[in-house]
């Protein structure tokens, strides 16, 4: 976790302190239900809770110290709870193994990860939605392959990124489900020293389902769905900000991100106004994606469980989420307050001689009875006239001194077919589709 790209809320869950009391918390549950059911006396869960409340700080140096000699964070955590609770914490622990502790942990720590991100994509849906219908009608140049193709509107790319990011949030919800259970099943799986209904019990206090069947580890294709969605919605970051990278070049300029007073773009260049947000974000998401081949690599572990899945997930769990918290957080921002250049669109739009309207000509001419090909002769010559003049022709007048075209088609119907509204039309209906009516 580099703290620059890191945000208070979602650290908290990964922080050391945080761990243990999650560890505490599924240790006091399991006791506590043991003891109703009569396995262990009372006194041990209620010695347990006793103690907690009394808000104790964990003292994650004095259980580090264990470790360090214990070589097994499990056992020097449960040794250092005991130094605190006295001889009834003997009843913590039973018929239990350390996964359950670590998996059903990273459980809910992942799931109150996918709680924040889900958050976040709220928030930057929100910050779409108010620019897509603020430049609903804001004429554009749609392009393809980085040229020009035909006229759509900034709100349309903007109802694009929101139906994208409608998708993220419904794979962020259905990735925490999956991800979100509990397994208190001891050695191997088979329930052989604890009651199930232990472990049903502890995931109800910790907000989880219960794991229908482990081996000992909960199985690893609930973290490799999880990681993978989370590089998924990084790409949909990424996307969003190569669009605005692309848009606020110079020969563009359509849009830019938000230059506050007093920023400075270059430590050369006094005139340089940069994309460096986006800029950032595209690195983030790879950072954020480089999380997601570990975790698939993690699925297959040796028979009932070994502990290759451990370490990688001590690393991708906390940097993966930390970082793509705070990518949305940054792209939020960047939508917000974005400075958009309708002006600047016209211009573009404008820029090539009319050549956006060429496949409105092409149509109208296999409409009055040309073959296609034919028709799309007709269209391209005069096109490629106007592209090699650098749109300093007009494709519109071209076409009408154009014989063979005018035998088709009078002025004012190749006027018509220059008319820009044409082109908008359908806007209406594809923001309901998006937006809702």
């Amino acid at each position: 976790m580099v703290p620059r790209y890191a945000r208070p809320q979602m650290t908290a869950i990964w922080e050391p302190e945080a761990r243990y009391k999650i560890w505490f918390e599924i240790e006091a549950h399991a006791t506590q239900k043991l003891g109703e059911l009569g396995v262990v006396p009372m006194s041990g869960p209620e010695a347990l809770w006793d103690w907690w409340k009394t808000n104790p700080a964990i003292d994650v140096a004095a259980i580090d110290a264990k470790e360090a000699i214990l070589k097994h964070d499990v056992i020097a955590f449960l040794d250092w709870v005991a130094e605190q609770v006295g001889p009834e914490a003997r009843f913590m622990h039973q018929g239990m193994t350390s996964s359950d502790v670590l998996d059903t942990t990273l459980a809910v720590q992942l799931a109150r990860a996918a709680d924040i991100l889900i958050a976040d994509v709220d928030a930057l849906l929100a910050a779409i939605k108010r620019r897509a219908f603020e430049h609903k009608y804001t004429p554009t140049i749609g392009r393809s392959h980085g040229i020009h193709a035909e006229p759509t509107t900034f709100g349309k790319k903007l109802a694009e990124a929101y139906a994208e990011f409608t998708r993220c949030r419904a794979r962020l919800v259905n990735a925490r489900a999956e991800v979100a259970t509990c397994a208190i099943s001891g050695a191997v799986g088979t329930f052989a020293n604890i009651d199930p209904v232990v472990e049903e019990y502890v995931a109800e206090q910790m907000g989880l389902a219960v794991e229908p069947v482990s081996t000992q580890v909960i199985p690893r294709d609930r973290h490799a769905m999880f990681f993978a969605t989370l590089g998924v919605v990084a790409s949909s970051i990424e996307r969003l900000a190569v669009e605005v990278r692309h848009l606020q070049r110079t020969e563009v300029l359509e849009a830019e991100e938000y230059f506050s007073p007093g920023q400075k773009g270059s430590s050369a260049m006094p005139h340089k106004r940069n994309p460096v947000l986006t800029e950032n974000l595209t690195g983030l998401a790879r950072v954020v994606r480089s999380a997601v081949t570990p975790a698939l690599e993690n699925v297959a572990l040796w028979h009932e469980r070994d502990i290759s899945h451990s370490s990688v997930e001590r690393y991708i769990g906390p940097d993966a989420t930390i970082t793509l918290d705070f990518a949305l957080a940054r792209l939020t921002s960047v939508i917000d307050k974005l400075v958009v250049y309708p002006e600047r669109m016209q211009k573009n739009l404008d820029r090539m001689g009319g050549l956006v309207h060429s496949q409105r000509v092409l149509l109208a001419l296999t409409q009055a009875g040309l073959e296609r090909d034919a028709s799309y002769r007709l269209v391209q010559r005069n096109a490629m006239k106007v592209w090699e003049s650098d749109g300093q022709l007009s494709l519109l007048e071209l076409l009408k001194a154009d014989p063979d075209v005018a035998a088709k088609l009078s002025p004012a119907e190749l006027e018509e077919r220059f008319n820009l509204d044409y082109h908008f039309k359908a806007v209406d209906t594809i923001f309901d589709r998006v937006f809702g009516k």
